[in-house]
């Protein structure tokens, strides 16, 4: 290409992309793409609904309609991602993970700092077990999952697989264990996390499995886990959080753990071993050195030399409808 061909647009966006996070979180603490659903289509009704000035309702939807969230047909409608993924109430609405990233806007002001210096420059937040960001962060980001653990459900064959014994490491809010238990009757979960943790996922998850849904307090590091116990073991989102020394062995002590003919499930954001992409794994990187001692984003090539050191003899890797790749080993 050209230099004559060459345009700032890209790059522009890029350093304007603040823009986007701050717009996209103003609507969601403000439920406009609930609003919208519902019907409500003029930036005067909405500012009514909402209590936003009509000045900054009618700066809002141009916003949003510039980055393809909204439309104008007639009046302002959700374009059809937003009504996925952005109404209030919905299973996968993100609607709590865009409030959750308009908040840590002002975390990026230290990133200089961070690279320069290699990690966090104060206690790491996701090492923090009695962290009151928990009670935010957690049913925030569980939406994220709903996708993935569908996708895990059916390469898995759950539905079927009859009276099956889960545990589900460093869990969170649970919805890896309560999708399961919902799509098989017979199966039975154990969720290990922290206790503040574990706490919220008692609140979450649904009456309707909670009978077959117990709870580990503790850290897995440390937590022993009974030998052979386990058809399936679910992993999502730890890996990143973690160091390869730690995947490794807590790789091993899994393995252990699951029965003969048993499957290990990691969920999480891989890139490719030329570390040429995937764009969201690259770039979540930066989230774990600014919040973790020893975390990243991890290749497909580090999962496999860990998981086969570990005993696995079966590694395969599947894309989901969304950033996270699902791992299984066998």
């Amino acid at each position: 290409m050209s230099d004559e061909q060459l345009r700032p647009d890209r790059i522009m966006e890029i350093a304007n992309g603040y823009w986007a996070t701050g717009v996209l979180g103003v609507a969601a603490r403000y439920s406009v793409f609930t609003h919208l659903e519902a019907g409500v289509d003029t930036a005067e009704a909405l500012a009514a609904k909402t209590g936003l000035a009509e000045r900054g309702t009618q700066t809002l939807l141009d916003a949003l309609v510039g980055l393809g969230l909204v439309q104008v047909r007639d009046g302002y409608r959700n374009s059809p991602e937003a009504s996925a993924f952005l109404v209030d109430g919905e299973p996968a609405s993100l609607v709590g993970y865009a409030g959750l990233k308009l908040g840590e806007m002002v975390k990026m002001t230290v990133l200089p700092e961070v690279f320069s210096g290699g990690g966090p420059l104060t206690e790491p937040m996701v090492e923090v077990v009695d962290n009151p960001h928990w009670e935010h962060v957690v049913p925030a980001i569980a939406a994220q999952s709903v996708p993935v653990a569908h996708t895990a459900a059916k390469l898995l064959k759950l539905a079927d697989a009859g009276a099956i014994s889960i545990l589900d490491v460093g869990g969170g809010s649970g919805i890896f264990s309560g999708t399961w238990l919902a799509a098989n009757p017979a199966a039975h979960a154990t969720q290990l996390d922290w206790a503040p943790i574990n706490a919220i996922a008692r609140r979450l998850v649904g009456p309707e499995v909670a009978d077959r849904f117990d709870f580990i307090d503790g850290d897995f590091h440390t937590v022993e886990l009974a030998a052979a116990a386990y058809d399936v073991i679910v992993y999502s989102h730890v890996a990143h959080q973690e160091g390869p020394q730690d995947n490794a062995a807590n790789f091993l002590k899994l393995r252990a753990a699951l029965k003969p003919g048993g499957t290990l499930v990691i969920c999480d954001y891989v890139v490719d071993d030329d570390r040429g992409g995937p764009p969201f794994a690259l770039a979540f990187a930066s989230e774990m050195l600014l919040k973790s001692r020893k975390g990243g984003t991890w290749r497909r090539a580090d999962y496999t030399a860990w998981l086969q050191a570990a005993g696995f003899t079966d590694v395969s890797f599947h894309l989901t409808p969304s950033p996270t790749t699902i791992v299984l080993a066998r």
